[in-house]
């Protein structure tokens, strides 16, 4: 007994026939045409950034001598920090510290006793540098400011 199928089947079945016979012919053309070789797949970019088929013009190569390469930026010359003038505004001898009032900004640095000269007191005039610590900016190498 035969096995019927319904009109919409065949016509599926003819239709998937026919495009199996189109990607075979089209696949014999491709492989009756030659094969193309690398040279003509390749593609170059030229100065402006634009995709051409044409090589470009062949220029002598330029000798590099590996002492002209730098490789990282250059090193950040920090001038050195000029010295700070300001006053003692407040100092405890007993506890080893104090704070110093800068005369150019008004704000105040605090500074321990191990960096400052031995018989200073409050009111005096002082140079110092700044140094960040752990709670800020604090005054360090204190010594008296010369007149």
């Amino acid at each position: 007994m035969a096995v019927s199928q319904s009109f919409g089947k065949r016509e599926n079945e003819k239709k998937k026939q026919a495009k199996r016979l189109e990607k075979q012919k089209r696949k014999e053309e491709r492989q009756a045409g030659g094969t193309s070789s690398l040279d003509e797949m390749i593609a170059w970019v030229d100065e402006m950034g634009n995709i051409v088929d044409t090589p470009p013009e062949q220029r002598g190569k330029q000798e590099v001598r590996l002492e002209d390469v730098v490789i990282s930026t250059p090193k950040k010359y920090e001038p050195e920090p000029e010295p700070l003038n300001g006053r003692i505004e407040y100092f405890n001898a007993g506890k080893g510290y104090g704070f110093i009032k800068d005369r150019a900004s008004t704000e105040k640095y605090f500074f321990h006793i191990s960096s400052a000269p031995a018989g200073i007191s409050e009111g005096d005039i002082v140079t110092f540098e700044l140094e960040r610590g752990t709670r800020g900016l604090n005054a360090v190498r204190i010594a008296p400011a010369t007149k």
